[in-house]
């Protein structure tokens, strides 16, 4: 028996659907900076009229991940240094203020940590590395939440779209770092459940501070 339409899931409006297949997939590099996307593409990809694929776009291009060229489609613009940049300095100055705060840690944000903990290594063990990017995210946001302040956790959230595709994107090539990403976490936690907000605060400037010195060149 069908279901009747007072229960049926409605879809989401067509530049919605757009909208969200262009963002998952610049944000998880299935279309990677530099990649030309076309409307007619799009709109097949989709399954709609270009009209509604015209509007995301220009959404998108709104939140920095596209630039629009008239009759030629929408470039997937590439992460550059000055934007990790102003990422990590903004990272540190909320992260390492909410660290502070957070101990002592109650220990529902301790048990949170876990959690994300876990399922980062699971997921690093499968290779699913948006996946683990989400998780990571996800851990520093729980200790920015922490601290209690709606305007830091907002502004902190106004970055997630940069930290995702940032995250992927160093995963990738920078393999290496998964596995020390995951042991600094264990110390951010470790630090946050022994209540010493100086060594906390401390392994998240150099956990963090890693990708700045990435963008500079100066990696080691």
């Amino acid at each position: 028996m069908a279901p009747s339409p007072a229960v049926q899931t409605r879809r989401p409006p067509a530049a919605e659907r757009v909208y969200a297949h262009v963002k998952d997939a610049v944000l998880h590099r299935r279309y990677e900076g530099g990649t030309l996307l076309t409307e007619g593409d799009l709109a097949e990809a989709v399954g709609v009229s270009r009209t509604p694929v015209r509007e995301a776009l220009l959404r998108l291009e709104g939140e920095g991940l596209l630039k629009l060229y008239p009759k030629k489609g929408a470039l997937v613009l590439a992460v550059s240094a000055q934007e990790i940049a102003d990422v990590v300095e903004t990272r540190l100055l909320v992260e390492k203020h909410a660290a502070a705060k957070a101990v002592p840690a109650p220990e529902g944000l301790i048990a949170r940590l876990e959690e994300l903990l876990d399922a980062m290594r699971r997921q690093a063990a499968a290779g699913d590395l948006a996946a683990v990017s989400v998780s990571d995210r996800a851990f520093h946001a729980e200790i920015v939440r922490s601290a209690g302040n709606q305007i830091l956790s907002r502004l902190y959230d106004q970055l997630r779209d940069r930290q995702l595709r940032m995250g992927v994107a160093l995963m990738h090539a920078h393999p290496d770092r998964i596995t020390k990403n995951h042991t600094e976490h264990t110390e951010i936690l470790e630090a946050l459940r022994a209540g010493d907000a100086q060594e906390a605060v401390r392994v998240i400037d150099r956990h963090v501070g890693w990708v700045r010195h990435l963008a500079r060149g100066e990696v080691r």
